[in-house]
């Protein structure tokens, strides 16, 4: 698919996808005729995670090196148990970061809706009160 259908369907701007391939977190597949980049499913599934990293904090570099483990345990050699130990416990270390992340977001967001329902309590307080 081109890119507008992959910006479309991961709802990224065409300039966020194009940094993404500059930086190297995704390659386009193929190239059309005409030298225009070409995506794949699994292209547009490593844009969709690299897009549900950044909401979380993760730095690129960060999301460069998660991608490489998970590309490594992915591939069909086969990896050293000692080497598939390590990539694991790189992807199980995101893991727990994430969690963590969304569960500070969650308490964020908890102190927002009370400051919003304070707000709104204030608003349909009786005058005088």
């Amino acid at each position: 698919m081109q890119i507008g259908e992959v910006a479309a369907r991961t709802e990224m701007s065409l300039r966020t996808i194009r940094l993404y391939e500059d930086s190297g977190l995704v390659v386009p597949s193929a190239r059309s005729e005409g030298g225009f980049p070409l995506y794949t499913e699994s292209d547009v599934a490593r844009l969709m995670l690299i897009r549900r990293m950044k909401p979380l904090g993760f730095a690129l570099d960060e999301t460069r090196e998660l991608l490489a483990a998970m590309d490594r345990l992915d591939c069909d050699a086969e990896l050293d148990p000692d080497e598939r130990e390590v990539l694991l416990g790189r992807v199980e270390r995101y893991e727990r970061a994430a969690a963590q992340r969304v569960a500070d977001l969650r308490a964020q967001l908890a102190r927002a809706e009370e400051f919003a329902e304070a707000l709104r309590a204030r608003l349909f307080r009786p005058a005088g009160r």
